[in-house]
């Protein structure tokens, strides 16, 4: 998949993901050579640069997850996976 912009999903590709109340699972790469979303069987990855110290890779992933969902990065809370690869993310 070639992507044109620094992310791989266009800002709201995942829109139809963003209903209030949903719990939004990914598995996360972080260290990886650029930030995207990638929709593979059903599950999403998420791939970011910055490295998983000190929550900045969480952070990194609540921004892109929310760019590609099309909403405020404020509306995501973590709920589960903090410092684990599997996340989920509730959508307020």
């Amino acid at each position: 998949m070639a992507c044109a912009s620094r992310f791989c999903m266009e800002k709201s590709a995942l829109a139809h993901l963003a209903v209030p109340g949903a719990e939004i699972a990914l598995r996360a790469t972080p260290r990886a050579s650029r930030d995207r979303i990638v929709a593979e069987d059903g599950a999403l990855r998420v791939y970011v640069t910055v490295p998983p110290e000190d929550g900045k890779a969480n952070v990194a992933i609540a921004r892109l997850l929310a760019r590609a969902l099309g909403v405020a990065k404020s509306r995501l809370t973590l709920l589960r996976g903090a410092g684990s690869r599997d996340k989920v993310f509730r959508l307020d």
